[in-house]
């Protein structure tokens, strides 16, 4: 009986992660009350622009090309890219840039002890003078609207966090960046209803603002987009989405830099699911509390969840052949998600399997990680996404 319950109870969290949560946000959108969607253009505040960047010679000068063509009068724009203790070229390329615009606010910051993305932001923001902070990734290009639309969204007080709409360019070019396109198209519909009735549950490194006065900072290993939705949420204030703020970026061409990828962002192990339990709490943060349930806890859970379907599955397959089957059909799936991994193959029959399989060994890896330790602040870039 309790295996009964168990297999059932993982199964039903499944399809709820993967299927019913997108599925029941349709009825939300439809049906719950929603603050009015109120932005404006004509918002001018004084902006800081911070690049955390390490070795990123490649890209470093494109990047700065690419924030001195913004739509947002420089008089009002300072750009500080915060090298993380960079060996190669980059202090020099950004100091000669700077030195080649000097219309422009450009600042190079050298942290002299790497530390990762986070603590890099941490130090740059204490030198930075704008009211909002708008923060970007060394390989993340922006419209040149993304700036403007980004602050149109703090019309409120409560409004301390704005996350702009990724874009990938190069999805057509291998399976790898095909899929985590197709992913992070289906994340972007939740994050816009969420977006709409409440708040965000987490944001994107490619773009995000926050107001200086409300920065928070994290303890390294922590990811400002990830981490500041949450408080934002538990201290009843808000994150938003603004799709027309975007940036691109490459996805990952390869499969091993797509896992890697997903190791960092897995490098906090289960600790969100318990960390500040009382957001699971209704009665106190409303819609959040199964925004986040739903969309991070469960999702950050599955690996746990199918470990248990395919045990309890084992143990209960000779009671009826409906449990029979379920068994096979889990088999199948990773048998040829096994397949993909061991002969390469390419039909969509035998990647989607394996990307999604990827995905819950990177949980397990990233949690095994952070349970012994071994989870860092920083990481390898991809060089494929560059």
């Amino acid at each position: 009986m309790v295996a009964e319950t168990l297999f059932f109870l993982s199964i039903l969290l499944i399809f709820h992660t993967l299927i019913g949560y997108p599925l029941s946000l349709m009825l939300v959108d439809r049906f719950a009350k929603k603050p009015p969607l109120r932005r404006d253009l004509s918002l001018r505040p004084t902006v800081t622009v911070i690049v955390p960047a390490h070795n990123e010679e490649k890209t470093i000068r494109a990047k700065l090309e690419n924030l001195i063509g913004l739509n947002y009068p420089r008089e009002l724009l300072e750009v500080i890219v915060a090298s993380d203790n960079s060996t190669d070229r980059t202090n020099e390329i950004v100091a000669s840039f700077a030195s080649e615009h000097s219309d422009y606010d450009i600042k190079l910051y050298v942290v002299m002890e790497r530390k990762g993305k986070t603590n890099a932001q941490n130090e740059a923001v204490r030198i930075a003078t704008g009211e909002i902070l708008v923060f970007s990734d060394a390989n993340a290009m922006l419209h040149r609207d993304a700036v403007t639309h980004l602050v149109s969204s703090f019309t409120e007080e409560d409004i301390i966090y704005v996350t702009g709409k990724l874009v990938y360019i190069n999805q057509d070019e291998a399976m790898s960046s095909k899929a985590e396109s197709d992913y992070w198209n289906y994340d972007l519909f939740m994050r816009k209803v969420e977006s709409d009735v409440r708040t965000i549950t987490a944001g994107n490194g490619a773009l995000y603002a926050i107001r200086k006065a409300e920065y928070v900072f994290f303890d390294p290993i922590r990811c400002h987009d990830a981490a500041m939705p949450s408080y934002a949420a538990l201290n009843h204030k808000r994150a938003l989405f603004n799709e027309k703020a975007i940036a691109y970026e490459r996805a990952g061409a390869t499969s091993s830099d797509e896992f890697r990828r997903k190791v960092r962002m897995f490098r906090g192990g289960l600790r969100p699911l318990y960390e500040d339990a009382c957001k699971y709490n209704p009665f106190r943060y409303g819609w959040y509390s199964y925004f986040y349930f739903s969309h991070r806890s469960c999702r950050r859970a599955l690996f746990i969840f199918h470990i248990i379907a395919l045990l309890t599955n084992l143990f209960i397959s000779g009671q009826h052949w409906l449990f029979q089957l379920a068994l096979i059909g889990q088999l199948v799936f990773f048998v040829l998600a096994l397949l993909r991994c061991l002969f390469r193959f390419n039909g969509k029959v035998f990647y989607y399997p394996y990307y999604y399989c990827m995905t819950l060994v990177a949980q397990i890896v990233g949690t095994y990680n952070h349970l012994t330790g071994n989870s860092r602040p920083f990481w390898e870039k991809a060089e494929t996404t560059r």
